[in-house]
């Protein structure tokens, strides 16, 4: 089985993430095998000056897609854990929700790889990406 269904995304958002992720009431859209989409909504608690998005919410929004992406080509949630995330920023997103789009380039018993695109929500140009690598902790038993 690959992808998660919307139970398991729901019971993952709550009983695995911090209280300030969960406080991005993150909607994930698509948690599948290779693919994964989740929309941030705007909040005027997530801007800086000039009202556009922080960065910080912007990566948490990455770093968050690609443990639904990983999750979905397992079928289920493994504990992971980031080894490298690399945010690059092209430009400013404001007043719009922010879509995260993962997608997986690799998937090892130990590694898994894969980029995210940032994009305002209704725009077709890219506001960031993200490549990432993430360690997969061995489960006892």
């Amino acid at each position: 089985m690959t992808g998660l269904t919307r139970e398991q995304t729901e019971e993952m958002k709550t009983s695995l993430f911090a209280p300030w992720v969960q406080d991005l009431n993150l909607t994930i859209e698509h948690a599948g095998a290779d693919r994964a989409v989740v929309r941030m909504p705007f909040s005027e608690r997530l801007t800086r000056v000039g009202g556009t998005v922080c960065g910080q919410a912007i990566m948490a929004l990455a770093d968050t897609s690609m443990v639904f992406l990983i999750s979905g080509a397992f079928g289920e949630f493994r504990p992971m854990t980031t080894v490298t995330q690399t945010t690059s920023f092209m430009r400013a997103i404001a007043e719009r929700d922010v879509i995260a789009e993962a997608r997986l380039l690799k998937l090892g018993r130990t590694m898994a790889f894969g980029d995210v695109t940032i994009r305002a929500d209704g725009e077709d140009a890219p506001a960031g990406h993200v490549s990432s690598t993430y360690a997969i902790i061995p489960q006892k038993g």
